[in-house]
């Protein structure tokens, strides 16, 4: 978060996040493609479905990676005469391409299952079976924990999105155990039945995340973020009232303007009062890159 007002010091916390997020995604995609790797070699070896639908999923999960990190790559380049605003909304289109391949690899795994369940088929190796789905929900809540933490530290609701969705994928590794618990118990259609199950609430969870990157798409922002800029601009000494407040999220950077109310004057207080309103709100609201403060008076 910038502590001065140098448009320089908002381009260099901007070029810092893009690179956290970057290595985030370089990390957490050689993490899920071993983790893939390993449970593929099961698959082949076990025959299991629904063990097949969670590794076509951590698959598809570690190429999202791929969109994002290109996104990154986009908001990194300056505002032009084209591109004023620069090009950090790449970074939420690139949350959308992710949903249609989440979306597409829920479909292809319950196709899968149900063809299963139509024409059972003997799960062996169950063992296997099991340690390999401990070895994906391993490799997703590492992944998750690491997103997350970074997607919060930057501000990026597609890589906090990306580490939930691992968190939740980590669960349907279990599930995978819990259908190999069922062949072993002797009811062998609990595997392709696990894996219509891990299919349906992929698609189910996906929701929480087309919703989140649909309102930033829309300039939705967070009440708790625009409240802790009001609270800054109205606390500010000088400033009798905010007659209007906007922010918007561009990538994981946020941009706004302020219309505030201030008391008759000399030019040079009233900058006085807008340098320090500025100041107040580059603290309380982590990622601000441009905000615009506007003062006038009544009456």
């Amino acid at each position: 978060m910038p502590h001065s007002h140098d448009a320089s010091d908002s381009i260099d916390d901007a070029l810092e996040a893009s690179e956290q997020g970057v290595r985030a995604l370089k990390i957490s995609l050689f993490v899920l493609l071993a983790t893939t790797v390993l449970q593929f070699l099961v698959v082949l070896i076990s025959g299991s479905v629904a063990l097949l639908a969670d590794t076509i999923h951590n698959f598809s999960d570690a190429l999202t990676a791929v969109p994002l990190w290109i996104a990154f790559l986009l908001g990194r380049r300056a505002a032009s005469r084209r591109y004023t605003y620069g090009l950090g909304r790449a970074e939420d289109l690139a949350g959308l391409f992710i949903v249609v391949v989440v979306a597409a690899s829920a479909i292809v795994a319950a196709w899968q299952s149900i063809v299963r369940l139509l024409a059972p088929h003997p799960v062996e190796n169950l063992w296997w079976v099991v340690v390999a789905g401990v070895i994906g929900f391993a490799g997703n809540e590492a992944v998750a924990i690491y997103r997350i933490r970074v997607g919060q530290q930057i501000g990026s609701a597609a890589l906090v999105a990306d580490g939930v969705h691992a968190r939740t994928d980590g669960f349907t590794s279990l599930a995978v155990v819990a259908g190999a618990g069922g062949v072993m118990l002797g009811f062998p259609l609990a595997d392709p039945i696990v894996g219509i199950l891990i299919s349906v609430a992929i698609i189910v969870l996906l929701w929480g995340t087309v919703r989140s990157i649909g309102r930033r798409l829309m300039d939705g922002i967070e009440p708790e973020l625009f409240d802790r800029a009001e609270r800054a601009i109205a606390g500010t000494p000088g400033v009798l009232a905010v007659d209007q407040l906007q922010l918007r999220w561009v990538g994981h950077r946020l941009q706004g303007a302020a219309l505030i109310v201030v008391a008759d004057g000399s030019l040079s207080s009233a900058e006085v009062v807008v340098h320090e309103a500025e100041h107040r709100v580059g603290h309380a609201v982590p990622n601000l890159d441009r905000f615009h403060l506007r003062p006038t008076t009544r009456g």
